[in-house]
């Protein structure tokens, strides 16, 4: 059987089993096994235990837990309350004021988390109502907590760059890494909105009452130090080469955990919630990693991967006429299912497309992150629009109408990177060398 006739069999049985609502991660193990048991002579169950072994028993991946309980202890301090104290009186100058807190604060808490939905409901729960108290515009205050929340999946470390590192075979140094100008780019894309647009709307903005001394300010900004301090010792050691990514999500445990003894939060029942959290998180991730290696083992086996990289190579697509493409349908893909999944669900077939068109995986890597930043703010499955619909208690479509201005700065940030590539792949390579692994 011609192998796009395959590959279209196999789309339409994942498609159905989706739409009826079977787990992703039992959908692609389906999918696979359907396809190596009738469309080649490979025994599934070979590949099975190979993929859900090979998958789950990495020495590498076991940072993912570590990152994800670290974020979840710092999820259930008082970050957040320090964080806006902290901040707002040094952002007041700027047009938009208080506005700006939610984007430097999601920036920084996404340096200790890695979850886009807990950056947004952190952050979220103190500046929701201090904004509405103070009189700010609630659809701005909603937009840019939307926006600035997916940073948690952009600055490093990040759960979904550790994900995609796994799936595509490449350093999550390197990931991490490519991370941080993106990150920084974002958000000054994200501020350089709220800028324009408190000039635009000057009434919308209230005025600035809080005059205090320079003492006063630092004072109000000390509890931010060992959050600080944090980041950088996390993401110092690893890029100084001290420690592997798993050894610096120990030492952030730690570190999380002496925050939140610190802050006089670490208690039996919170210690306990963000252990079984993290564990519950972790689980489904693996689960997903594992049923995506069983599916990659048997694209590889029915030829799909190759032939469509073949096909790539003899339509002499121009790379940013294949980038376009992939985009829509990543923002396609956005609308109907969550980041993770999009990930497993296509670095197997999409891979291959990129390499023969000669693209760097670690760019793509950041381009693909970008994506499913958008994602979490698109209806109907974005989790971000959730988070806030609950929070503000408004409609999902109010809050995605909101985000409309920070969705738009996204793709502006993906053109940009599209057009300067260096963005990302400078400083990996610069710190890590072009070949490091």
């Amino acid at each position: 059987m011609a192998t796009t006739t395959v590959a279209l069999i196999l789309l339409v049985l994942l498609l159905v089993l989706l739409a009826g609502g079977l787990w992703i991660a039992m959908a692609m193990s389906v999918v696979a096994w359907a396809g190596l048991q009738f469309f080649t002579s490979s025994p599934p169950a070979v590949s099975l235990f190979q993929g859900f072994w090979g998958s789950s028993a990495s020495w590498t991946l076991a940072a993912l837990p570590m990152f994800v309980w670290m974020g979840e202890i710092l999820f259930r301090t008082r970050l957040s309350e320090e964080m806006f104290k902290g901040l707002a009186p040094w952002l007041g100058w700027l047009p938009g004021r208080l506005m700006h807190v939610n984007i430097f604060g999601c920036a920084i808490f996404a340096a200790v988390c890695g979850s886009s939905a807990a950056t947004c409901a952190t952050i979220g729960k103190v500046a929701l109502p201090e904004l509405a108290r103070r009189g700010y515009d609630e659809r701005m205050t909603l937009g840019s907590l939307c926006g600035a929340g997916t940073l948690g999946l952009l600055i490093p470390p990040s759960i979904i760059m550790i994900v995609y590192a796994v799936a595509a075979e490449v350093s999550i140094l390197k990931m991490f890494l490519a991370g941080v100008f993106p990150g920084v780019l974002l958000v000054a894309l994200f501020s350089g909105y709220i800028i324009v647009w408190a000039l635009l709307n000057p009434r919308k903005t209230p005025a600035d009452t809080e005059k205090m001394p320079l003492r006063e300010k630092f004072r109000r900004a000390r509890n931010l130090i060992p959050c600080l301090i944090l980041i950088a010792f996390v993401m110092g050691v690893m890029f100084a080469g001290l420690a592997t990514a798993t050894e610096a999500a120990a030492f952030g445990v730690l570190g999380a955990l002496a925050i939140a003894w610190w802050s006089g939060t670490l208690t039996r029942e919170t210690f306990t919630t963000s252990l079984m959290g993290a564990t519950r998180l972790s689980c489904m991730i693996l689960f997903i990693l594992a049923g995506a290696s069983f599916l990659s083992s048997c694209m590889a086996f029915t030829g799909v991967p190759r032939a469509l990289a073949e096909w790539v190579a003899q339509s002499q697509f121009s790379p940013f006429m294949l980038i376009l493409v992939l985009a829509l349908i990543y923002l396609l893909l956005g609308m109907a299912i969550d980041g993770i999944s999009m990930i497993v669900l296509t670095t197997s077939i999409v891979l291959p497309m990129i390499e023969a068109a000669g693209f760097d995986l670690i760019w793509f890597g950041i381009f693909i992150v970008i994506l499913v930043e958008i994602a979490q703010i698109t209806p109907p499955v974005g989790f971000n629009l959730f988070v806030l619909q609950t929070m503000a208690k408004r409609d999902a479509n109010y809050v995605a109408r909101a985000a409309i201005p920070f969705f738009c700065m996204m793709l502006v940030a993906i053109a940009i990177i599209a057009a300067f590539p260096g963005i990302a792949t400078w400083l990996p390579d610069a710190v890590l060398g072009a070949t490091k692994k």
